[in-house]
């Protein structure tokens, strides 16, 4: 159930800055450089708004219409879209959205990239890369190759990779994942220097995620409690 009390939102936010350093502490990193993306989906705006007022600049929505509505509501904050990109929304997306994480090949990235530029904008965007073949995203073996035509577009930044492993089961089992994005990040890196960014790590293992050199965590759970399950 989502939390309906301030109190508890911002205690939430305090141990989650606290587990950031903690994994800043045993990796040698510093906090100042891992932001923290509010993960929001199903998250009433007046609890987005407490959160804001805590001291969180970003927030991220899987859904348009949700995106529309909060960035509407709540004044400030950086929204990042964080949901499957799709060919039909991209130009709201393209609309509404500060970052987007998800680009994966296919008609919307080019449909958002065509928007963004006929609106004046270079949209700072992440490349989401998939480790399972289950998922969207780019397969890691052609990661290199397509952050090469995200680059050659108009309309978009490159700034990263992103990645969302499966659930697991504990926190260690997506050590691997955020090892091999930060490994592919190199080698895009090597062609794309501007492409700075490690968005990975949600609720359960971001922790490890900074220790693996995470610059984005993607946290919903931890801070907001226990969203519906769709469709309820």
């Amino acid at each position: 159930m989502v939390l309906d009390s301030r109190e508890a939102v911002l205690a939430n936010l305090a141990r989650v800055r606290e587990g950031i350093a903690r994994a800043c502490d045993r990796s040698g990193g510093d906090p100042a450089t891992v932001r923290l993306v509010a993960a929001s989906k199903a998250v009433p705006a007046e609890v987005v708004r407490w959160a804001h007022q805590g001291g969180v600049e970003d927030f991220g929505e899987n859904y348009v219409r949700e995106l529309e509505a909060k960035r509407e509501a709540v004044e400030g904050p950086r929204w990042h879209f964080i949901g499957t990109l799709q060919s039909h929304t991209a130009h709201r997306v393209a609309d509404l959205a500060d970052i987007v994480q998800t680009l994966s090949p296919g008609n919307a990235v080019a449909r958002l990239a065509r928007r963004a530029a006929q609106r004046g904008r270079r949209i700072p965007a992440l490349i989401e890369v998939d480790f399972t073949g289950e998922r969207t995203g780019v397969a890691p073996e052609q990661c290199v190759g397509f952050a090469d035509e995200v680059s050659a577009m108009n309309g978009l930044e490159l700034r990263g990779l992103m990645t969302l492993p499966p659930m697991p089961q504990v926190a260690e089992d997506t050590r691997p994942s955020f090892i091999r994005l930060r490994e592919l990040l190199a080698e895009v890196r090597a062609k794309h220097p501007q492409a700075q960014e490690l968005s990975m790590g949600m609720s359960m293992d971001y922790e490890v995620a900074v220790e693996e050199g995470a610059t984005m965590v993607r946290v919903g759970t931890a801070l907001f409690g226990e969203r519906p399950p769709a469709g309820t």
